[in-house]
């Protein structure tokens, strides 16, 4: 990077980085895959779409799905180890 970059702030630009990424990546999938943005004229026209198809395959997509049959834990190993008593 050079010399004006110190190491004790690469763990604050990785994260930076990170969060900016995902700020990106949620914009674009808003502006390109949400059905409530009307990018193109034919859209636009109309006040009220009809589009009750696609507005559930946006809100119902499959990491939402594999999540529900998940358990709601982050760690269950972990809370598995802390929780269970011998």
């Amino acid at each position: 990077m050079g010399r004006w970059m110190k190491p004790d702030v690469y763990p604050l630009v990785a994260a930076m980085s990170f969060v900016t990424g995902m700020c990106l990546f949620q914009l674009t999938r808003n502006a390109l895959l949400n059905p409530d943005v009307r990018i193109n004229k034919a859209h636009r026209r109309r006040a009220v779409l009809e589009n009750q198809e696609e507005g559930e395959k946006y809100a119902e997509h499959s990491l939402r799905k594999f999540l529900r049959t998940r358990p709601p834990e982050v760690m269950p190993s972990l809370n598995r180890f802390f929780s269970d008593h011998k």
